[in-house]
């Protein structure tokens, strides 16, 4: 192909003659406005120790699950992707090769999310100049290292090549914050933020459940013997990642259920764990308990709860037990909200210093239970499309859906949760030009004028995630 690849302006914004005008008008005036990406999982390490990404396969391909799931249900392996070895298969370790398997399979991505950020990614980002294919991929590869080798593509200048103003990390519980330490004696501090992620301590029947919760009073300084010193752990390390900086908790909890306990059967349920007896009733009980003392504990020291359930992780076993989490097996289930959150929303949907913002993969909740809940609790915010609809047709669709009966002023703004640090950019930009083309649509019903359809803009881009996010 001897045309140069180049990305049409236009891309992700309306087709009709009527409201794209308007919609580039509206992109335009928020197209370059600093990114807050205050949910994802970059890794802190890349910016505490800011060292050169190593090759073009560990920074596109091998991180990415949205990318690899897809090659994966064509055919390829993940340990031929690079990921990891099994039994009966060794990791690929030849990044060049797995390079090739990405760009032979590039056609497979059209018409998904996936292949909007990548050629975001590819062009915009790492200057490439023709579409990935099994011929072009080793001159790809070739200029992909070239830019990686350069000072300016090191992950401390991307923040500012990027223009992120803020970047939120997601930690583990019993994190030490040594990087973020460093950061902060860089003059990151502000910029670069942890998140508290506790997921696998309020889970007691994981097989690994013990051997976390050892991990955590280590960090915390306290003998988890029992439940009451569990709770002590847990907000020793609330605190830790409040004085480094932290706005926010994430959960990832299956179901979105924050049910009470008592405190006689909490107790019961912990002990019945740390003796590796507990029920998988007991543990359920337990985990929806244990978020409602998350948002208790969130009243008190400010910190924002994020809770996105609804997927079922990991799968498939066999890939689970032989890669570890993470490695594309999340499928969405269905998921209630307007009986599972009463509980937390009765007891702090009115509390000056609690803020939860709840997510989703289930669309058919947006209109039915988030927007009415987000459109009357002070606490409640609706976080933005993610995982599987942080697409341009479904993110069209949850504006449809929820602004009715939510408005705007009840909503995160977009947030990218993601891993592959370079496709942050390019989808912030798709989030930008989506709703540019929402708002244009309204403008051109004459529901919306002009200059409040360009605040509004300007609100979803950047002043919603800042203020979802502000400590209380």
């Amino acid at each position: 192909m001897d045309e140069r690849w180049t990305l049409h302006p236009d891309r992700a914004l309306p087709a009709d003659p009527t409201t794209r005008p308007l919609a580039r008008e509206i992109y335009a005036a928020v197209r370059d406005l600093p990114i807050v990406s205050m949910h994802g999982h970059v890794p802190v390490e890349w910016f505490a120790d800011d060292a050169p990404f190593g090759d073009p396969a560990q920074l596109v391909v091998v991180p990415d699950h949205y990318l690899t799931r897809m090659l994966v249900s064509q055919g390829e392996t993940l340990p031929r992707l690079g990921v990891g070895s099994t039994e009966d298969e060794a990791a690929e370790t030849d990044p060049r090769e797995i390079w090739r398997r990405f760009c032979a399979g590039w056609k497979h991505f059209r018409g998904t999310p996936t292949r909007y950020w990548l050629e975001h990614v590819l062009v915009e980002i790492l200057g490439v100049t023709q579409r990935p294919s099994a011929e072009t991929a080793d001159a790809l590869y070739d200029q992909v290292a070239a830019r990686l080798a350069a000072q300016e593509f090191r992950p401390r200048a991307l923040l500012d090549a990027f223009n992120i103003e803020a970047i939120a990390t997601t930690d583990p519980a019993w994190a030490t914050l040594d990087a973020h330490a460093k950061l902060a004696a860089d003059g990151y501090g502000d910029r670069v933020l942890p998140t508290f992620r506790p997921d696998p301590l309020l889970h007691v029947d994981r097989t690994t459940w013990r051997d976390d919760v050892a991990r955590l009073g280590e960090a915390a300084g306290v003998d988890v013997t029992t439940y009451d010193r569990y709770l002590e752990a847990l907000r020793a390390q609330r605190e830790r990642f409040v004085a480094a900086g932290a706005r926010a908790t994430d959960h990832g909890h299956l179901y979105a259920d924050t049910t009470p306990l008592d405190d006689a059967e909490a107790r019961r349920i912990l002990d019945a764990a740390l003796a590796g007896t507990v029920t998988a009733a007991e543990a359920q009980a337990f985990s929806g308990h244990m978020l409602f003392q998350m948002a208790a504990m969130s009243a008190e020291d400010g910190l924002v709860m994020q809770l996105h359930p609804g997927v079922l992780r990991d799968h498939a076993s066999g890939p689970s037990a032989a890669f570890g989490p993470d490695k594309g097996y999340d499928i969405p289930v269905v998921t209630e909200f307007t009986h599972s959150l009463r509980p937390v929303l009765d007891a702090f949907g009115h509390h000056p210093g609690f803020r939860m913002i709840a997510f989703t993969v289930d669309e058919d909740v947006y209109s039915r239970e988030l927007a009415p809940l987000a459109g009357v609790y002070p606490a409640l915010r609706l976080g933005a499309p993610w995982w599987f609809l942080d697409a341009p047709d479904a993110m069209r669709r949850f504006r449809e859906a929820a602004t009715e009966t939510a408005g705007f002023s009840n909503m995160s703004g977009f947030v990218d949760d993601t891993r592959a640090f370079c496709s942050i950019p390019a989808r912030h930009d798709l989030a930008r030009r989506v709703d540019a083309g929402y708002l244009a649509r309204l403008v051109a019903e004459h529901r919306l004028d002009l200059d409040e359809a360009l605040d509004v803009a300007a609100d979803l881009t950047y002043r919603l995630p800042q203020a979802a996010y502000a400590r209380a």
